[in-house]
């Protein structure tokens, strides 16, 4: 009955911000009964080393880091929705590659910056679930889905091999957020949509407004985040991670 619940009340907020254009949105947008409503990367809630583009739909660390990389879905998903993701870019400099997972503290709620890492910064606080990928499943052009079932479990697939466990007993009581490390090797990644598959359909995640900032806000990002690449990197630390799964 719990998840029922959730599961309307989430119906419900989709439907309404989905008929509601976004800040600076150019074409208004609105939800069906067969669509799960725009999903992007949360514009605000990023990592100190990520700048987004592409629509908040990509996003990329801005200096050579293994850190500094946390995003968030730009709304609450569903249980069982598969959250898609592509690895644009990785580098061998680092150990490591992509944690996933969930969260029921609202991105917009959360203050900047964030913490430099989604294990163990968050998951050693209420509300957090994530668990890293095995850095050979992250190579530049891997696609990946993640989604959490009725039972709080987070699964993982990986170019359509698989399905793989990765972790247990996430709070379906609340709405939960994707959350997202782009960590270790992992340097850029692009959010694909999500799909939910039901008995007679499959349900999946509709174009976003064209553009989610205004003008003077994309350039702002772009100027901030080119500044940021003449600061320091973390030229010689390698990052020694807890065992990946996948």
């Amino acid at each position: 009955m719990i998840s029922q619940d959730i599961e309307q009340r989430l119906d419900k907020m989709v439907n309404q911000r989905g008929n509601r254009n976004s800040v600076g949105s150019e074409t208004p947008h609105k939800c069906n009964q067969s669509c799960l409503g725009p999903l992007t990367f949360h514009p605000q809630a990023v990592g100190d080393k990520v700048r987004l583009s592409q629509g908040c739909r990509r996003a990329d660390k801005t200096e050579n880091t293994f850190k500094n990389g946390l995003v968030f879905s730009s709304r609450p998903v569903k249980i069982q929705e598969r959250i898609q993701l592509r690895v644009e870019k990785d580098l061998i400099n680092w150990q490591g590659a992509l944690r996933v997972g969930f969260t029921t503290v609202p991105p917009e709620t959360r203050s900047l910056p964030l913490p430099i890492m989604a294990i163990p910064d968050l998951t050693n606080t209420q509300g957090h679930w994530a668990a890293p990928l095995n850095e050979s499943h992250c190579q530049a052009g891997s696609e990946l889905e993640f989604w959490v079932t009725g039972a709080g479990s987070v699964y993982v697939a990986n170019n359509g091999t698989k399905e793989h466990k990765l972790l247990t007993g996430v709070d379906l009581s609340q709405p939960l957020w994707a959350m997202i490390d782009i960590y270790g090797q992992t340097c850029s990644i692009s959010l694909l949509g999500s799909e939910k598959r039901e008995l007679f359909r499959t349900r999946r995640s509709c174009p976003a407004p064209e553009r989610l900032t205004s003008p003077d806000e994309d350039s702002h990002s772009l100027i901030h985040g080119i500044s940021r690449l003449h600061g320091n990197s973390d030229e010689s630390i390698s990052s020694v991670g807890i065992p990946a799964v996948l």
